[in-house]
């Protein structure tokens, strides 16, 4: 059976990922043995979900190895009747980075782009968090695990060393509680309502979007000046997530926020 890649592709932000996920879903169909991707990007997974919601009889599953990871693999499963009850993980196993950052800091980004000129694709690697001043560690597929084991590279001016562990082992980053917050706050713009939600200063929120480092809905942004609106999300590396869930104008004119934080 083949699928309309061609309607389904039409206006797709990601064709060549979304591509891969419906030739996964095909060889699905046609075998009826359930597959993991590799590690997809936030904004692909939501799309691909998205997109192949009216495909009858399949269902996809995600996992990236911690509660809320950004990067995660899809397990694509055929169905005829129920939809099935998942209760697998993806295969996902550990690496430790090591290597002394006390006077070079690096980003989790400066160590997956020496990550992948070791030789691993993107979609081999998950999350990758900082493990203060001694290194990072990493979420992977088992066969990224296996080829980075031993490896020696460099990180910015840093040696660094590859050490493949279970996931068990992985020191995970923080688990937040979500929490609801209620602000008022005398405009839209993504500084101030970033700054309330994060109980950081405004000026230190511009650094952070100069930086870099706070993206909306998952996409780096510039604008400090930029208005949002219910729905919009926000991701602070080392700092968590917000959710708009509403704005409202006062008779005042400025904006209650409510906020959900994780």
């Amino acid at each position: 059976m083949k699928l309309p890649k061609k309607e389904l592709l039409q206006g797709c932000k990601y064709p060549l990922g979304m591509e891969d996920l419906l030739n996964q879903a095909e060889m699905v169909i046609r075998t009826w043995q359930p597959i993991w991707s590799a590690f997809v990007p936030a904004l692909l997974r939501e799309e691909a979900i998205k997109i192949m919601a009216p495909l009858n009889h399949l269902h996809w599953h995600t996992d990236g190895g911690l509660l809320g990871a950004e990067r995660q693999r899809m397990q694509c499963i055929r169905y005829e009747e129920e939809k099935p009850i998942f209760d697998e993980s993806a295969p996902i196993d550990g690496l430790r980075i090591e290597g002394n950052f006390l006077f070079d800091r690096a980003s989790p980004k400066d160590f997956r782009k020496s990550l992948e000129n070791m030789g691993v694709s993107s979609g081999g690697l998950g999350d990758i968090w900082i493990n203060g001043d001694r290194g990072a560690q990493v979420l992977c597929t088992p066969e990224a695990a296996v080829s980075l084991d031993g490896k020696t590279s460099r990180v910015r001016d840093v040696e660094i060393r590859c050490e493949a562990i279970q996931k068990q082992e992985l020191r995970l980053p923080i688990q937040r509680l979500s929490k609801r917050l209620r602000t008022v706050e005398a405009s839209k713009r993504i500084d101030a309502i970033s700054s309330a939600g994060f109980g950081l200063s405004r000026a230190k929120i511009a650094n952070q979007i100069r930086e870099g480092l706070l993206r909306l809905n998952w996409e780096p942004i510039k604008r400090v000046n930029k208005e949002l609106r219910a729905g919009d999300r926000i991701q602070l590396e080392g700092r968590g997530r917000l959710e708009i869930i509403s704005l409202e104008l006062t008779k005042k004119g400025r904006w209650r926020v409510e906020l959900l934080r994780q």
